[in-house]
């Protein structure tokens, strides 16, 4: 018996008010398909569908109710809902925006409308709407509710709160009013009342997933990953279409370092929602910190695309330009976030690194106070404070700087090295034992505490530096910085080799190799300098820019152009002469700037990476036994490696006097113009049992920082000596008259475990004796290097109970000092140390050699040159 469309409509009715949505929906369609026009079922159906979330093949049916009746505000509302479900918003705020010209006294169509503006980020619209809603229905939670959310999102907190408090008040089992009160207390960090509103909205609704991602964001701000992680995971089991999930695990993997994690994370996310902006910014971050720097810029402009006012995409790409030296780029993209956010503490931090690197020191201090005055407990600016307060040797305020970064980060990377070094420069010698262990034992578990250069004057084995040489490398390389290049092989008629340095300037590495540079063969090299350096006006800069074929100025390039640069000049053998030291740009030769890359000079140790093929040393300073603590292959020169400047390394006829200089009229004058950092407790020990030992002398040391001359005054009263038989030597204008001065030494004592380098080979060439302990590392045993170049063995000790014993023979035995000068005045002109001509082509016989084995296609090995 056939059903009339009444009974139809009636039973559709009765099934859809008892909950049986299925029913009704067979009883709307069974009817709609003898009666397409009716109005009512189409409606109905539709309602149906929406709360099936059969959203799409809902839509057709109020299309077509509109058709038959365009002045229903109903049927507008029921579309803008669908609309609103399916995430069209424009569409659906046109529905309601029709639905509200029809009827405007309906409270439910005024708050949806404000849920689209919101969705819109139109949140000043959106609260005025859930307004007119609230006026027009006063006990309308959700309306109080939805007003919380659009005004957390424009960071009124406290109004946001009283809008929730309302929505409450009204009605006490909101779940989704104590979310919200959750997320407000989150974003103020005020984590028990987050977790507390979390915990309410859990106990009225136990699926409600997002009160789950709430308590996963704030274990992940409080560093408590398992717990975020687990939180995480109950929300996406909730809610597995959860993009925000995804998104907050890939920060937490970030935070952990875990990037390949993190990528997979976000890709997670943007395969739920493609234009989520925030996922973006995750991938960019993880780029960034992977160094993979086009693909973060590629990240961070595809989140600015979908959210151009996200501050935190543009303080990404300024991270990425900073890190890519694209200064400029950098400033434009930090300013860009700290208009939409001035107190975006982290591009704070970014403009003070960028202004450090520029050497604009007050501006960087000025950068970073703004970090801190946002965000007090922030690690990174306190330690960029004494980054610029040590490089203006204000080292005090160096290391309280430091000791806040510690205090707030513990494993902050190279701070805890930089902390340490801070307190040599200033010869503050307590728990120096201590510290130096704990920063071993932390490089020995794989942290990167410090920066490589701060391990060479502390004990530390050749292990120990290849270690924090290598997570040097990882930190401050991407993976895609591997040396992947290789360029066709090129035979020129000269062998083409460029030196790299940011110190072609008044430096002892330039002191050291300028004659070198002038006395190579131009028959068969041809020279280039790569200068990344600033161009300070000198006589020593005029000198290095004549001595080359080509002299270039590439500070304003980045890494990556610097080693295309060379790569387009067909450069052979690029020559790195800075390895771990400050203002040194190792990603170029990461890249690969050449076939064959080699590390020289300026820093005495191993790089720890895989792109340099050779490091030139010496069989003192690096005997074969310690070769596997070197990542490159080790090409030796006879005698020393270290060069020397013959040609005008001139030594002034002043006749200096001991008073002008502070030094007593007569006495012994033992001597030591090393830097402080390179003094520690054990070798001032030794001193100051010398100077109890030889009646009358003195110490002459270096002036290099008043807290220093304070301290070691101290520590010499310690020890029983009195502070006034150290003399500090001040610094001289003219390196001429410095040398000149060393005449009124009488002895040099070495240090260790971080030897005198250029600083001996000015004692000798002035005419000093330099007494050393050999060491262990290529650090410590530079001066033996030196004195074996020179034919004055006698003066290597094996011990320091050695090394005190000849310094006191020495002191108090004149006839064997006698013979001991006359030997060096012989020496310091007819052996090798001093003959520059000889040490190029030495030199040049490596370059050769190594020419020679890449174009026989025979890979790096450890080569000697003869004598």
């Amino acid at each position: 018996m056939a059903i009339s469309i009444e009974e139809l409509f009636r039973r559709g009715v009765a099934s859809f008010q008892t909950g049986k949505l299925e029913d009704a929906e067979r009883c709307f369609k069974k009817l709609l398909r003898q009666v397409p026009k009716h109005v009512a079922a189409l409606n109905l159906l539709a309602i149906v569908l929406t709360e099936l979330k059969k959203y799409k093949e809902a839509e057709p049916y109020l299309q077509s109710a509109l058709n038959i009746n365009s002045k229903s505000d109903v049927t507008f509302y029921n579309y803008g809902i669908i609309l609103k479900a399916l995430k069209r918003p424009s569409d659906a705020l046109e529905r309601f925006n029709q639905a509200l010209s029809i009827n405007s006294t309906v409270a439910e169509t005024w708050n949806n409308r404000g849920t689209v503006l919101s969705d819109l980020r139109r949140y000043g619209e959106a609260i005025a709407d859930f307004d007119r809603a609230i006026l027009l229905n006063s006990n309308y939670a959700d309306a109080y509710c939805n007003k919380g959310k659009s005004l957390f999102e424009l960071k009124c907190h406290n109004e946001a709160l009283e809008a929730y408090e309302e929505a409450i008040a009204l009605k006490a089992d909101l779940a989704e009013a104590w979310l919200g009160r959750g997320n407000v207390f989150a974003d103020l960090k005020r984590y028990i009342e987050a977790f507390a509103a979390y915990d309410r909205a859990l106990a009225l609704k136990p699926d409600l997933a997002d009160a789950w991602l709430g308590r996963g964001n704030v274990f992940g701000n409080r560093k408590q990953y398992d717990e975020a992680f687990a939180a995480y995971d109950k929300a996406l089991a909730l809610k597995p279409d959860s993009a925000e999930a995804w998104n907050g695990q890939g920060n937490c993997f970030v935070e952990l370092k875990r990037y390949d994690e993190a990528l997979t994370a976000y890709d997670k996310a943007l395969e739920l929602k493609r234009d989520s902006a925030e996922a973006w910014l995750g991938r960019g971050n993880a780029f960034c910190e992977l160094k993979r720097h086009d693909e973060a810029l590629t990240a961070y402009d595809t989140a600015l695309a979908l959210k151009p006012d996200l501050a935190e995409a543009w303080l990404g790409r300024g991270n990425v330009f900073g890190d890519l030296k694209r200064y400029n780029e950098a400033f434009a993209a930090y300013d860009k976030g700290l208009v939409l956010k001035p107190d975006l503490a982290a591009a704070w931090v970014g403009r003070g690194n960028v202004l450090y690197a520029l050497t604009r020191h007050d501006e960087a201090v000025t950068a970073y106070d703004a970090a801190i005055a946002f965000k007090p407990d922030l690690a990174e600016p306190w330690f960029g404070r004494g980054n610029v307060f040590s490089e203006l040797r204000n080292y005090d305020e160096a290391l309280a700087a430091y000791d806040r970064a510690l205090a707030l980060s513990p494993d902050l990377t190279a701070a805890e090295g930089a902390r340490l070094h801070a307190k040599m420069h200033l010869c503050d010698w307590s728990n120096f034992d201590t510290d130096s262990r704990h920063l071993i034992s932390s490089i020995r578990n794989g942290v990167a505490a410090a920066v490589p250069f701060v391990l060479l004057p502390i004990l530390s084995s050749p292990a120990d530096q290849l270690k924090c040489a290598r997570l040097h490398c990882a930190k401050s390389l991407s993976s895609s910085e591997k040396r992947t290049w290789r360029t066709e092989q090129h035979k020129h008629r000269r062998i083409r080799v460029a030196y790299l340095s940011a110190d072609f300037r008044e430096h002892p590495v330039s002191y050291l190799l300028a004659n070198v540079f002038e006395l190579h063969d131009r028959r068969n090299f041809e020279t280039i300098a790569v200068s990344f350096g600033p161009d300070s006006p000198s006589e020593i800069r005029a000198r290095l820019e004549n001595s080359f074929d080509k002299f270039m100025d590439v500070k304003n390039q980045s890494d990556i152009d610097v080693a295309k640069l060379l790569r387009t000049l067909e450069v052979d053998i690029a020559v790195d002469l800075m390895g771990h030291t400050k203002d040194s740009r190792i990603a170029i030769f990461a890249h690969g700037a050449a076939p064959i890359q080699v590390t020289y000079l300026g820093y005495p140790g191993t790089m720890g990476g895989d792109f340099m093929d050779y490091l030139i040393a010496d069989d003192i300073v690096i005997p074969a036994a310690h070769r596997e603590y070197y990542a490159e292959k080790v090409i030796y020169l006879p005698y020393s490696y270290m060069p020397t400047d013959s040609a005008k390394r001139y030594i002034s006829d002043r006749p200096f006097e001991r008073a002008e200089m502070g030094l007593p009229p007569s006495g012994f004058v033992f001597c030591s113009f090393n830097n402080s950092y390179k003094l520690n407790p054990t070798i001032f020990d030794c001193w100051m049992r010398i100077l109890k030992k030889v009646d009358g002398s003195v110490l002459w040391l270096s002036e290099n920082n008043e807290n220093a001359t304070a301290n070691l005054r101290k520590e010499a009263r310690i020890r029983g000596v009195d502070p006034h038989r150290l003399v500090f030597a001040i610094r001289l204008p003219s390196s001429a008259d410095h040398l000149a001065r060393h005449r009124l030494a009488s002895l040099f004592l070495d240090t260790s475990p971080y030897n005198a380098h250029t600083t001996a080979s000015d004692a000798l060439w002035a005419g000093l004796p330099v007494l050393t302990q050999i060491g262990e590392t290529f650090a410590g045993r530079v001066a033996a290097s030196l004195l074996h170049a020179i034919d004055l063995p006698e003066l290597i000790t094996q011990t320091q109970e050695e090394y005190e014993k000849r310094a006191i023979q020495l002191a108090t035995n004149p006839v064997e000092l006698v013979l001991l000068n006359k030997k060096l005045a012989l020496n310091r002109v007819t052996t090798p140390l001093f003959n520059t001509e000889l040490f190029t082509r030495h030199i040049e016989a490596a370059y050769s050699a190594m020419y020679e084995r890449y174009q026989a296609e025979l890979p790096a090995d450890h080569m000697y040159v003869r004598r």
